[in-house]
């Protein structure tokens, strides 16, 4: 077993610990026995975040002393956190990502069967999942008695960013092909630039394959044949699914950990909750946040201590030294609890797994540069008027007619549609439709450009005659390239 003195380790780092809540202490406990063991040359800062604090009064479950050891060590090693319902709490997990910066969430998830049931043993994949931006934005308003809308932010910085982290993640690793998922076929603005970026940035490694698919097939073959995919790469959304359904297809979502990381700081994580129902009962398995602190120490540059842990843990694995919730009877040797799990580990630390791939471990956090924003020429074409309209059987044909006798001089209404959909001129009475209306208006000619003072007065007349303006999206165009999307049937 190897030792403090035998390890082949950096300088000592400080590291932030939360010990969570529900069985995140057992976990914690357990998993900081392993690390000493195996030699792991650290410095734990504990803080106390989560349910207590929430309780405490503090809505984001992070107390001020808890910043402030996170940003002073750059790492924080956290257990399951258990968020209260209702009242004004938020999630503390979304709270640190997004406060800290940390735009990338690497999931590995690969199969440990036969020792773990599963249909595809030769699945060894990484999602990295953009982790601040898109529909997770949480940008939301009820805008008419029958809509709510959500916004989509996407932006080029977000998209290089994570895309080149994950081509990056590749080249360190070994792995050769970074597919990635979208839907740009219906969302052209937002998913067709993440498309967009992908392509430009493959283009700067020619040594690792990249590859496009859309997100609900690529999903499909993810669940059907994971074997087939080495990293992807994809928006907020799309990776969180994907990562539940690369852990449920591998059969292992007890076991899988995860990083959360930024320019500055990173949280390392198992991936599943904080199981209350079974917590203080010595039966939790510690696997997912000892993946975790693995992933933390090879982002300190502690790899070989790492791998002795991952190693250890593999051939515990192998031993059918089992938790409950991987334990088959007839297949396991033997069924343990949490700490003695633990100390199975321990004392296999230095020995390999015999059948399962040993674990091999490149030092270092993986560093990205963006490329500084080119200017472009950008021009205001038009803008769309968003309409809370609910008279005359909603007559797409009556609308139009009053629009058309408000809108000023120099204004042309040139489509209207309801949920994203066509309905003037040319609609079908077929097409549902709702309280929320898009005004498309366009200059008559343009020969001037666009002027925010012209929308203005547009707004104006529709106000005036009585029409009720809930919302207003500029039509910009980037040197010369409309930024906006055609109604359907437009």
């Amino acid at each position: 077993m190897l030792s403090h003195r035998d390890a082949d380790v950096a300088t000592e780092r400080a590291v932030t610990v939360a010990r969570g809540d529900g069985i995140g202490p057992e976990i914690m406990d357990a998993t900081l026995r392993v690390l000493d063991a195996a030699g792991a040359a650290l410095r734990c800062e504990h803080i106390d975040v989560g349910e207590r604090a929430y309780l405490r009064g503090h809505s984001s479950g992070i107390p001020a002393e808890a910043w402030e050891s996170i940003r002073r060590t750059g790492v924080l090693l956290k257990a399951p956190i258990t968020t209260p319902q209702g009242g004004g709490y938020k999630s503390l997990n979304v709270t640190i990502r997004k406060a800290m910066g940390l735009f990338a969430n690497v999931r590995p998830t690969r199969s440990y069967a036969p020792f773990v049931p599963c249909a595809h043993p030769a699945m060894d994949l990484v999602i990295i999942r953009e982790n601040e931006e898109d529909l997770y934005a949480g940008i939301e308003h009820q805008q008419t008695a029958e809509v709510a809308q959500v916004l989509k932010l996407v932006t080029r910085p977000g998209c290089e960013r994570i895309v080149r982290y994950a081509f990056e993640y590749a080249r360190a690793h070994g792995r050769r092909r970074v597919t990635c998922m979208t839907k740009d076929n219906i969302m052209k603005q937002t998913d067709g630039l993440f498309h967009r970026v992908f392509h430009e940035v493959a283009a700067e490694y020619p040594d690792v394959q990249g590859e496009h698919q859309i997100i609900d097939i690529g999903t499909a073959r993810l669940a059907a044949q994971p074997e087939r995919f080495d990293v992807i790469v994809t928006l907020n959304l799309y990776g969180d699914i994907l990562s539940d359904v690369a852990a449920q297809v591998a059969g292992s979502v007890g076991l899988a950990g995860s990083a959360n990381v930024g320019e500055r700081v990173a949280m390392f994580e198992a991936v599943h909750g904080s199981a209350p129902d079974i917590a203080g009962q010595d039966v939790a398995n510690p696997s997912g946040l000892l993946s975790a602190a693995a992933q933390m120490l090879v982002h300190l540059g502690q790899a070989q201590v790492a791998e002795h842990i991952t190693n250890a843990w593999l051939r515990t694995l192998e031993d059918g030294v089992h938790t409950a919730d991987v334990h088959r009877p007839g297949h396991s040797a033997r069924r343990v609890g949490t700490q003695a799990f633990a100390d199975a580990v321990i004392d296999r630390l230095g020995q390999a797994p015999r059948g399962l791939q040993p674990a091999r471990y490149r030092a270092g956090g993986i560093q990205v540069r963006t490329a500084p924003p080119v200017p472009r020429e950008k021009r205001l074409d038009g803008v769309d008027v968003f309409l809370d309209w609910d008279e005359a059987d909603r007559d797409p044909e009556i609308l139009a007619a009053r629009i058309g006798a408000a809108a000023p001089a120099g204004w042309r209404l040139k489509m209207i549609t309801n949920r994203g959909v066509k309905v003037f001129p040319g609609g079908f009475p077929e097409t549902f439709r709702t309280d929320h209306w898009r005004c498309r208006f366009v200059p008559w000619t343009r020969t001037e450009p666009v002027r925010f003072a012209d929308v203005v007065t547009l707004l104006a007349g529709l106000d005036h005659a009585g029409l009720e303006v809930i919302k207003t999206e500029h039509l910009y165009a980037w040197d010369g390239v409309p930024g906006y999307s055609l109604g359907q049937g437009e």
